[in-house]
């Protein structure tokens, strides 16, 4: 599998469990990581994130959202 594959596998993961762990569709999880900078810091710190648990990095995400004025109802 080539790298690019691996990351954007990655990347599809986590919204998924991002979605599952806060009750929200693939699309809705999308949008908010999207527009709160999630999705790029994803892909900035790839080489670091794939290597923690899920856990860990669906809670990085959530940081960077809230950063960035993201909030989960």
């Amino acid at each position: 599998m080539s790298e690019e594959r691996k990351r954007i596998n990655y990347a599809v993961a986590c919204v998924s469990e991002f979605a599952r762990k806060h009750n929200l569709s693939m699309k809705e999880a999308f949008q908010f990581l999207f527009e709160y900078e999630a999705i790029a810091f994803i892909k900035e710190n790839y080489d670091i994130e794939h290597t923690l648990s899920f856990e860990d990095a669906l809670d990085d995400m959530l940081i960077i959202c809230e950063k960035n004025g993201g909030t989960l109802v």
